[in-house]
């Protein structure tokens, strides 16, 4: 067994965060210089997306490592209920499985497919999606979290009909490698890394900041990831892999501008001591932030930036920002997928559609049991667009909506 170390957590500016975007700030980078320009949030000026700064907000109390580390396992464990067998849902699962009274609150979006559509009606609707749990299954090892072919299909022929983004805390580039679609939208690490599906980029050096330009629908727009964080990330994924070896089933991915720490092979009599492994390297490293998934931690840079950040950035971008015009859906599974959810549900406009077996607390309006349900409200997705522009034998072949 590893033995715990203590670290005392010492606040600095690179820990700041900022409470909305009316006064957005950003945190300072590693080196000490400002990570994102000033101007007003979202509006480009020729091919910048500039933000706007102001006063940082009052950094959190600390708890307690027994208390903090409670806290995470509870929310790890919330979100993450025992596995379902999707090839198979009709027979009954043991364990909080969706109810009457959840299901009156949060409908099959299958169900009420025709409400949605109702909806969307007249409108641009843009569908913006998790991936693991979503489009694939979770599954022990996440380097083989594969999408199926009929997937692949089905989400091809809805970016055909519609701007289709993933949002994920993976990798930007290992999304992109098991999806293959160079027609979506990908915005990885929470967002904090995005590519357009057009041809992308220049990327010219300013300071240390790297800028990349992203073609999104013939608009160049300048996004600034948080570059000057990436050696540290490099470092902390180092430690923690060092850390967590002595935790048989333990594993950590790099995922750019975040580090995952997986719990889902590893006994759950020692996710405590695991947990507080990753307490003490994140306190050790204060520039960073910590955020609870589906049986995983995350450390990320201490950005106020999340999945609703991303998706408020994406809807700006691509001047789809309009609420009278525009129905965003976002279709998730995990705790990080409420801030999109929260997005919509505060805007009053689209909505959110959780992915679970099971019922549990969320901002969604709408559920899906699991990928296979996504699947095939993507394809009633394209079947009604079809619909709707004149009858499916606008179609050249029958895959192009069957999958």
């Amino acid at each position: 067994m590893a033995t715990r170390s203590k670290h005392k957590r010492v606040l600095t500016d690179s820990a700041i965060l900022i409470p909305n975007w009316g006064s957005l700030s950003f945190p300072m980078s590693p080196s000490g210089s400002p990570l994102f320009s000033c101007a007003s949030p979202f509006k480009c000026s020729g091919s910048s997306a500039q933000f706007s700064c102001s006063s940082p907000r009052n950094p959190m109390p600390l708890k307690n490592s027994d208390e903090q580390v409670e806290e995470w396992l509870e929310a790890m464990r919330s979100s993450s209920p025992p596995q379902v067998n999707y090839l198979d849902t009709q027979k009954p699962v043991a364990g909080n499985v969706l109810n009457n009274e959840w299901l009156v609150k949060h409908p099959s979006a299958l169900d009420v497919f025709e409400d949605i559509t109702s909806m969307a009606q007249g409108k641009q609707l843009v569908v913006f999606l998790d991936y693991d749990g979503t489009l694939s299954p979770i599954v022990e090892n996440p380097d083989h979290a594969y999408m199926s072919d009929e997937m692949r299909n089905a989400l091809r022929n809805v970016a055909k009909q519609f701007p289709t983004a993933i949002i994920t805390g993976r990798c930007r580039d290992k999304v992109f490698e098991f999806v293959q679609l160079p027609e979506l939208y990908y915005a990885g690490s929470h967002g904090m890394d995005i590519m357009g599906p057009t041809e992308i980029h220049n990327s010219n050096k300013e300071g240390d900041n790297i800028y990349e330009e992203i073609k999104i629908r013939g608009k160049a727009v300048s996004f600034q990831p948080a570059s000057e964080y990436l050696p540290l990330m490099d470092e902390v994924c180092r430690v923690l892999k060092e850390r967590a070896r002595y935790y048989t089933g333990a594993r950590v991915e790099h995922n750019k501008y975040c580090i995952t720490v997986h719990f889902r092979c590893v006994k759950e009599e020692i996710w405590g001591d695991l947990a507080e492994e990753v307490r003490s390297v994140l306190y050790a490293y204060p520039g960073l932030s910590m955020t609870q998934g589906r049986k995983v931690l995350e450390l990320r840079p201490s950005i106020e930036w999340d999945k609703g950040r991303a998706l408020e950035f994406l809807l700006n971008a691509l001047g789809l920002e309009n609420a009278e015009n525009v129905v965003p859906l976002y279709i998730g599974d995990d705790r990080t997928d409420e801030d999109a959810f929260n997005v919509l549900k505060n805007k009053g406009y689209g909505c959110g559609i959780i992915v679970s077996a099971f019922a549990k607390e969320t901002s969604a309006l709408y559920s899906l049991r699991n990928p296979s349900e996504v699947m095939e409200f993507l394809k009633r997705l394209v079947r009604w667009k079809l619909e709707v522009v004149g009858g499916l034998s606008a179609c050249t072949c029958t895959d192009q909506v069957e999958g």
